[in-house]
């Protein structure tokens, strides 16, 4: 399917309007921006000192009043109507950002291990070379690039994540990040089949028009389109030349504002964070996008910021506050209005006939704190939004620092370790279908030698609660006592994360040490003599008598004699 034509085409297409809606409601919680807050649910958002952003929520909507659903949407904490006289002061809680933050950590704290499999292996040493080129896409940038990415995904239900190289920069191809609402997909059968990546330039002319640039991903090719539009239609198609900004792309493509990569797959890959969808099953084309983390519980995490603002509330009118009577201010003449000075130690007490009883006495106003009502109600809030959410409040610190075994933090953690296991499923197969397209790209553009393309791949996540190291040892040194553990396993447990060839060269470098600390004697390579002899070597073996001349010195009085001629004659021989 080509580019859209000229015209009025509406852009992004109509059955994302609502996924797209979403994810920008989604992103106003992740961001934290109040002003977006109450910008998606419709509510005044001059919480902003920018003259231009006050300028769209200075006044109340007419939805703010309205019934049925749109109404109370609308109503919400953060869209509800602003009281008349009554200063702005709702707070946000950032929990979830740090929703998003936690499952990142989660599933990227450390790097997974990807490695070719050597069953599968046509050659060793290229398997061996292939394993460390991935080494090195999966390096501080590769790492930090899909955690970002996982934080994203978390937040708005998944990202994409292409292929790009550019030699001028850097020698090995790497990833560039893509929210889901900058790419319109096309699936087949759950699939991603083609992309279109379309990003808003800036007007060359500062005017209203609105230059949007399309990039549309198919296996092998990568066409763009230069379009002049207004904020909700593509418009009319523009040569590439037309815009500073694409100029460069001129002496890349064809007549047809076509590129050849050279590589038989698509260069874009959809990351999701966790399916299924359960809001736009409705809508087949968003149906693959995944599920946010977020996803049905805004109005738990409203409810948290009405509460923490309610609380911070009770600790503004909470101040104290003095009633004077008004005979009891002091002016310095008439017009001048009058005063009362604190730090004034005495009165004189004036006989006045002011109205009201107490009128000559000063009075104090202070309504209390309910801090117990409001942290209450604050934590079984974030309690239930943690859990909605997938994780476990001991993930968040709720539970304190006291030391616990490996054990203890998994069961307290279960939720958070469960959702981690759900994630890496969709995480594993995208992860090697990206770092298989990386290869590819690797040595078509960059000229990569010793890598294999087509080699099969496993990724594997390291433990998220590592083992206690002393509990590990205690264990490993029963089952050396007991003579049940070789050194390569002990190796292996000790550390899971290394590949084949790390634990074979530490098993060789243990073997060494030992040789070297305890050396054989000269002549004698199984160490069968002298002090180093194995007593196992001279024991008899089970069910034989034991000579009970063995040890005794020749012509020895205390040495047993033969009882008969046979048996001396065997003692003779």
């Amino acid at each position: 399917m080509p580019l859209p034509p000229s015209g009025k085409t509406v852009w992004p297409p109509v059955q994302f309007h609502e996924p797209f809606a979403d994810m920008d409601v989604w992103r106003a919680w992740y961001s934290g921006d109040t002003n977006h807050l109450a910008l998606v649910y419709g509510g005044p958002g001059s919480y902003s000192q920018n003259p231009r952003a006050r300028e769209f929520f200075d006044l109340n909507k007419p939805s703010q009043f309205r019934g049925g659903l749109v109404g109370s949407l609308a109503r919400m904490f953060w869209g509800e109507p602003v009281t008349p006289g009554q200063p702005q002061s709702k707070l946000h809680v950032p929990l979830a950002g740090d929703i998003a933050e936690l499952s990142a950590n989660l599933l990227w704290a450390d790097v997974p291990s990807v490695t070719v499999d050597t069953d599968s292996a046509k050659d060793t040493e290229v398997a061996k070379s292939t394993t460390d080129q991935i080494k090195r896409y999966l390096d501080d940038r590769g790492h930090a690039t899909m955690r970002e990415g996982t934080e994203k995904a978390s937040a708005l239900s998944g990202v994409y994540v292409r292929v790009v190289w550019d030699k001028t920069l850097r020698p090995r191809p790497w990833w560039d990040v893509l929210g889901p609402d900058a790419v319109v997909p096309e699936w087949k059968w759950g699939i991603l089949t083609a992309a279109t990546v379309w990003t808003v330039l800036e007007s060359p002319t500062g005017g209203s028009e609105v230059w949007r640039l399309l990039e549309r991903h198919e296996p092998g090719t990568i066409e763009y389109g230069l379009y002049r539009g207004d904020a909700d239609t593509l418009g009319m198609s523009m040569g590439l030349a037309d815009h500073p900004d694409t100029e460069y792309l001129v002496a890349r493509v064809d007549a047809q504002g076509r590129m050849a990569t050279d590589v038989d797959r698509l260069l874009v890959h959809y990351l999701p964070n966790i399916r299924p969808q359960r809001m736009w099953d409705h809508i087949p084309d968003a149906e693959p996008f995944g599920r946010s983390d977020f996803a049905g519980i805004e109005p738990l995490m409203g409810s948290l910021d009405e509460a923490w603002t309610s609380w911070m509330r009770d600790l503004r009118l909470g101040k104290a506050r003095i009633m004077l009577p008004q005979s009891m201010l002091e002016t310095d003449g008439p017009g001048k209005g009058g005063f009362f000075d604190l730090d004034r130690e005495v009165f004189v007490q004036l006989n006045m006939l002011d109205e009201g009883s107490g009128a000559s006495s000063m009075a104090m106003n202070q309504f209390a704190i309910r801090v117990d009502e409001h942290e209450r109600t604050c934590t079984a809030l974030r309690k239930q939004i943690l859990s909605s959410a997938g994780y476990s409040a001991q993930s968040f610190g709720d539970e304190g620092t006291v030391a616990a075994t490996a054990t203890e933090v998994v069961a307290r953690k279960e939720e958070s370790l469960t959702t981690r296991g759900t994630k890496i499923l969709y995480q594993r197969p995208t992860l090697l279908d990206l770092v298989t397209t990386t290869m590819w790209v690797d040595v078509k553009h960059c000229g990569a030698k010793g890598v294999d393309p087509t080699a099969e791949l496993t990724a594997s996540w390291p433990q998220a609660v590592q083992p206690d190291p002393e509990a590990v040892g205690r264990t490993l040194s029963f089952l050396e006592t007991a003579g049940a553990i070789s050194t390569y396993m002990k190796v292996k447990t000790l550390h899971p994360e290394w590949d084949e060839d790390e634990v074979q060269e530490e098993v060789a470098r243990i073997r060494d040490d030992k040789a070297v600390a305890n050396p054989l004697p000269a002549g004698d390579p199984f160490g069968t003599s002298g002090s180093q002899a194995d007593p196992a070597a001279t024991a008899p073996e089970d069910g034989a008598p034991e000579d009970p001349a063995a040890g005794q010195e020749p012509g020895d009085p205390n040495a047993p004699q033969a009882q008969d001629g046979k048996q001396g004659q065997q003692a003779t021989a």
